[in-house]
């Protein structure tokens, strides 16, 4: 392929296939997500046909990355995070650990890896697409409610764990020969964290002052390019910053968007940036789609069966022991549990580094990208499987004929 059109070749075979793809998907009342996946397989390397550059690819990919923890961050809440903490906070955590020991048995004993890369394919799989649940949930009007409010405020506590990982992963992980040093391991992660601390700190402080005063200093131009020019400035430049200082996009970004989420004109900051947003993280699910090679289907079958097994059932089951520990009504422990029922984008990412940094190979990568493709396609089934069995909410009126004071708490009562 010639150089001079790599790039508009590129961007051209990703959208339009998508765009095809995903309606497709959409017609089979799939996530278009799936359909982006399969256009990226289909312009990958492994397919045949056209071949989109796969250099490239991958640096839109990473502007996929940035503006998706940009949107992420836009729409981060402390306080919804806050009301339904004692549920989130722990059963995020305890479901991440559980999901991990189960990847590290898989890994470990079924697939013949190391610990190292056990570990990391069931971190991975721990994780869910918080992209994902939003369009369920919001299919499903369950995205202001309660149940809604328990469901996102797990995923953050993910994401949140998830942006802490990519910034320390790549100095706690030790690449094939080298020798770990525990005095100079301690000592660079206390000098990393001190510079996350830092950063934060004058994100909130600083930069809560400087950027809202910034917006409206642009927005009293009156020019609509300048303003969706200046959140977009904002959102790479940060991302660059934390990448200069701790070889991660996503935190900057992240941080960016949580800080512009708290001004007067956040608002339109995230209504500016949704276009753009949308188009580049269709390019980043079409980049990840690049990298898989079908042929694990047939050459691991059992692999991928083990991964989409942790995925669906295993962080299902941990999901539903621990909500029943918090006492929650049936409706929202299966809502939980089947919220939890795939991975996406941050499970893509966390594979990506892990093979930078030479702690995974690619064959365990097309096993999380196969797990993603197939959780991600049956997740409305897995939500229609609930709802047959007692996931769906009684409505409101329901309720109210119901007269049971043994019965379970509500949230507020669990918070």
């Amino acid at each position: 392929m010639p150089h001079a059109d790599s790039l508009i070749l590129t961007l051209v075979g990703g959208f339009v296939l998508a765009f095809v793809f995903g309606m497709v998907a959409n017609r089979l009342k799939l996530s278009p997500l799936v359909g982006y996946l399969v256009a990226g397989i289909v312009v990958g390397p492994h397919t045949a046909g056209f071949v989109a550059d796969t250099e490239l690819a991958p640096q839109l990919a990473e502007i996929g990355v940035i503006l998706l923890m940009f949107g992420v961050g836009l729409h981060f809440s402390p306080k919804d995070l806050m009301q339904v903490r004692k549920v989130a906070v722990p059963g995020a955590l305890a479901q991440i650990t559980a999901a991990t020991g189960m990847g590290w048995v898989l890994g470990r004993f079924l697939l013949e890896m190391n610990d190292t890369e056990a570990l990391l394919l069931g971190f991975s799989l721990s994780v869910a697409s918080t992209v994902v649940l939003m369009r369920a949930l919001e299919e499903r009007k369950q995205n202001k409610g309660e149940i809604g409010r328990i469901a996102v405020g797990w995923l953050i506590v993910e994401d949140l764990v998830i942006v802490i990982a990519l910034v320390m992963l790549p100095m706690i992980l030790v690449r094939p020969g080298e020798v770990l040093d525990p005095s100079a391991l301690a000592l660079s992660v206390g000098w990393t964290l001190v510079k996350v601390v830092a950063f934060v700190i004058g994100m909130l402080v600083v930069g809560g002052r400087v950027l809202p005063w910034l917006l409206v200093r642009i927005a009293h131009t009156r020019s609509r390019e300048l303003f969706t020019l200046g959140v977009l400035s904002i959102a790479l430049g940060i991302a660059w910053v934390a990448y200069a200082l701790f070889h991660s996009f996503a935190l900057g970004a992240f941080l960016a968007g949580l800080v512009l989420n708290g001004s007067p004109l956040g608002h339109n900051a995230a209504e500016r940036s949704l276009p753009l947003r949308d188009a580049f993280a269709v390019l980043f699910f079409v980049s990840v789609g690049m990298l898989f090679d079908p042929m694990v289907l047939v050459n691991k079958p059992l692999g991928v069966l083990g991964v989409l097994f942790i995925v669906i059932i295993g962080k299902s089951l941990a999901a539903l022991v621990i909500t029943h520990q918090f006492k929650l009504d049936k409706a929202t422990g299966l809502t939980v549990a089947a919220s939890l029922a795939q991975i996406g984008e941050f499970s893509f990412i966390l594979a990506a580094l892990s093979m930078a940094e030479g702690a995974m190979r690619a064959e365990t990568r097309d096993l999380i990208l196969a797990g993603a493709l197939l959780s991600i396609s049956l997740h409305p089934f897995v939500f229609a499987l609930i709802d047959r069995i007692g996931g769906k909410p009684k409505p409101p009126e329901a309720k109210a004929a119901e007269v049971s004071p043994d019965g379970p708490p509500r949230l507020q009562d669990v918070v």
